[in-house]
């Protein structure tokens, strides 16, 4: 099991370094299912190896310069807020026994591992149907402000609340709000992801205890991942990427949601 968790890394790193996002939604799953954490502890974890991964992955665009980074700093700006008073103020509100439905209890971690499940099914929808929309962006359009700070938040909410940096929302905001070019918007979503995760991170130090050996190996895991992921990007068509790996994704949400509920 410890290999299949390590190879499960290894494609977090990959997808995230060929589309900018999507290996982030795995995360969580790999850590509860694969290696047993408790899902509000995986959630802590996931912020870690997915901003770590992350911000290796956008040293590369930003060598490349293939960053916008006011754009990057406008949306984090308001998402890493959001994380922050997710996990510190909101999470802890939430109890470990919500309700009963018949025979079956709802406790906080069947809800956050049901709401990752929906969580990925959306993600997998918007990758299958859009594989191809993020090749056909341009540049030039002007810089949808308040909506980039709307998203932000919605971005901010969900990586707070799931440990997912949300690179599946971010990458199709950018290119419709921002008309940004698929490899710009991929470079510019791995720097959001990464300051928003890090700084949630950053938050949670305090109040969980981290097993730093094993959290650095899973992280260098995938961040070799995200290294050849970026180099395969060059010679691979990135819409059909996409909808492969949201049909991976839709099943992965499937096998959760039948896991937690029967």
């Amino acid at each position: 099991m410890l290999i299949l968790g390590y190879i499960a890394a290894m494609l977090i790193g990959i997808s995230l370094g060929l589309i900018g996002g999507g290996g982030s939604i795995l995360t969580v799953p790999v850590l509860v299912y694969i290696f047993h954490l408790e899902p509000a502890n995986a959630t802590t974890y996931s912020l870690f190896i997915v901003g770590f991964t992350s911000l290796i992955g956008a040293m590369g665009y930003l060598k490349r310069k293939q960053i916008n980074i006011p754009v990057a700093l406008l949306y984090a700006s308001s998402s890493i807020l959001t994380v922050l008073a997710t996990r510190r103020l909101l999470l802890p509100l939430i109890p470990e026994h919500i309700f009963s439905l018949g025979e079956v209890n709802i406790t906080k971690s069947m809800l956050t591992m049901i709401l990752f499940a929906f969580l990925m099914v959306l993600a997998s929808v918007s990758m299958i149907r859009n594989g191809s929309a993020a090749e056909q962006a341009g540049n030039g359009a002007k810089m949808a402000y308040s909506r980039i700070i709307g998203y932000g938040v919605v971005i901010g909410f969900i990586t707070g609340l799931l440990g997912a940096g949300g690179g599946f929302l971010i990458i199709p905001a950018l290119i419709m709000l921002m008309k940004m070019p698929m490899k710009e918007a991929v470079g510019t979503s791995l720097l959001i992801i990464a300051l928003n995760s890090l700084l949630g991170f950053a938050g949670d130090i305090a109040f969980v205890h981290i097993e730093w050996t094993f959290l650095l190996g899973i992280s260098m895991v995938a961040a070799i991942g995200i290294l050849l992921g970026a180099r395969m990007s060059k010679r691979i068509e990135g819409a059909r990427l996409k909808k492969g790996f949201g049909w991976f994704v839709l099943m992965m949400g499937i096998y959760i949601f039948a896991a937690e509920l029967l």
